[in-house]
């Protein structure tokens, strides 16, 4: 799909939404949106359904889960998509991204969504060569997961020397994940087989 095209998809689901009628808005439940009404649009809805899960990663909010998700259709969608949800306002774009993420959630957003899923035409080449779906689902949720689970350490870490998170129970998840990661990086290979002196001295 093109960038252009999808971007104006964005922004479309962005300028609709339903309105509550105890908020007092005069006209049908379903109408266009102003950018006072943001956060009753489509897309508001389906980022605040999912927002939660980002919540440890320190941006559980409903526009940066809304751009992850247009990053799966193309990477560079996020950016467009950034700027549509951020660019409300009397602030500029840069002034709105300042204000949502710190610098830890920042680096956390950023090590996301460069390390999970890539694009939807790099799916369709991976299902292609794996040419199982099981194996490709799971490559899918390893790379999601990989990606969920760095970001959290990112954010958990950083947070503390920044000041951005205090210490609890996701900071010990952190650091017990930085050790499983050191672990799984430095030790012996199990399938490695290592030669007795005996063999050593025939070989």
């Amino acid at each position: 799909m093109d960038g252009e095209i999808f971007i104006q998809m964005v922004h479309a689901g962005n300028a609709r939404g339903y309105i509550d009628a105890r908020d007092r808005f005069i006209g049908s439940p379903f109408q266009m949106l102003d950018e006072s009404q943001i956060d009753y649009s489509i897309l508001a809805k389906i980022g605040n359904a999912i927002a939660w899960i980002f919540v440890p990663q320190g941006w559980g909010n409903w526009q940066a889960t809304v751009a992850s998700i247009t990053g799966l259709v193309a990477k560079e969608n996020i950016v467009g998509t950034m700027g549509i949800l951020y660019g409300g306002g009397d602030g500029t774009v840069y002034q709105a991204l300042a204000g949502a993420f710190t610098t830890a959630s920042g680096f956390s957003f950023l090590v996301f969504n460069l390390l999970c899923a890539p694009c939807f035409a790099a799916m369709g080449a991976i299902k292609r060569e794996m040419n199982s779906a099981k194996w490709f689902w799971f490559a899918i949720g390893y790379q999601c997961g990989f990606a969920y689970l760095v970001a959290l350490v990112v954010y958990r870490i950083a947070g503390l020397f920044t000041g951005a998170c205090s210490f609890g129970v996701w900071s010990v998840v952190a650091i017990a994940l930085v050790v499983l990661f050191f672990f799984m990086l430095l030790r012996p290979d199990p399938n490695k087989k290592v030669k007795t002196s005996k063999e050593f001295l025939n070989a």
